[in-house]
């Protein structure tokens, strides 16, 4: 299969690659080599590459930074989604989009299945459902993907931080009642890689298994198990660290139709945070 990749140098991008090489035909395409916002440029790099498919890494990912920058954020979560859409509408080709939890408001006492009702509650959730939306409108050859809390050897996430923060600081206080999946980029990549061989189109979620989820702290915890640090840390509420953008407090996502579709099992959340702490 030959596979065009948007965004191949970011955080997801960078390990995506590494995963599909095996055996497929990837060309990977940063920002610098590809600004998805440009409409022309966009269909003019899907029509000269000549792909099977496209998947797209590219987005803004500043969640606090998009209540302040709004424009930027739609203009590349969502514009920059419609002109993949729109390209790959053009060529016959199907597109997989990369989407979050954060299209729900956290209201739900039960896992998030792909067709519970979204409610984003933030300017980044919002604009990451806008370029859902467009790819529902412009094309029926599709997979939207939501994960969250990613974390991976590349870019800045949640796990390096605390790392960082644990070598610095005898103290750290953590938010405790936040509840999600973390996710490493390499098992999300995996399930990428088999989720595109299906052609079973539709939205998926894909996530590490926490088993109903687990909260900033208990990852903070499991990461400062893991590396022997001997600092301490301090559960808080999500009032005692006001952030300029709302979180949802609920966000797990429910992957149990994975299996049944294309035997996609996720692994534990603590297996997959060992693995890539190891590469560190």
């Amino acid at each position: 299969m030959k596979i065009l990749v948007t965004g191949a140098q970011g955080m997801l991008g960078r390990d995506l690659l590494g995963v599909l090489e095996g055996g497929n035909e990837v060309i990977g395409l940063s920002r610098r080599e590809l600004d998805v916002t440009d409409r022309d440029e966009t269909i003019r790099a899907v029509r000269d590459a000549k792909p099977d498919i496209v998947i797209n890494c590219a987005a803004y990912t500043k969640v606090d930074d998009a209540e302040s920058e709004r424009d930027r954020a739609f203009l590349v979560n969502g514009v920059g989604t419609q002109n993949l859409a729109l390209a790959c509408s053009d060529a016959g080709i199907p597109l997989c989009h990369i989407s979050t939890d954060y299209v729900f408001d956290g209201s739900a006492k039960r896992p998030y299945t792909p067709f519970d009702s979204t409610n984003p509650i933030n300017t980044y959730g919002e604009s990451k459902l806008a370029g859902e939306k467009y790819i529902q409108w412009i094309t029926d050859k599709f997979y939207i993907i939501r994960t969250s809390w990613l974390y991976g050897r590349h870019g800045n996430n949640f796990v390096k931080t605390i790392i960082r923060l644990a070598q610095e600081r005898e103290e750290l206080n953590v938010v405790d009642d936040q509840r999600g999946s973390p996710t490493w980029t390499i098992t999300l990549s995996q399930g990428i890689a088999g989720l595109i061989e299906t052609g079973a189109y539709g939205i998926y979620h894909i996530t590490d298994d926490s088993e109903g989820g687990i909260s900033w702290f208990t990852l903070a915890q499991e990461i400062i198990n893991i590396k022997g640090f001997k600092t301490l840390l301090k559960p808080i509420g999500t009032e005692d660290y006001p952030r300029p953008a709302a979180r949802p407090l609920y966000s797990v996502l429910d992957t149990s139709l994975n299996r049944h579709i294309f035997r996609y099992e996720p692994q534990p959340w603590q297996r997959t945070l060992a693995r890539c702490m190891d590469r560190l």
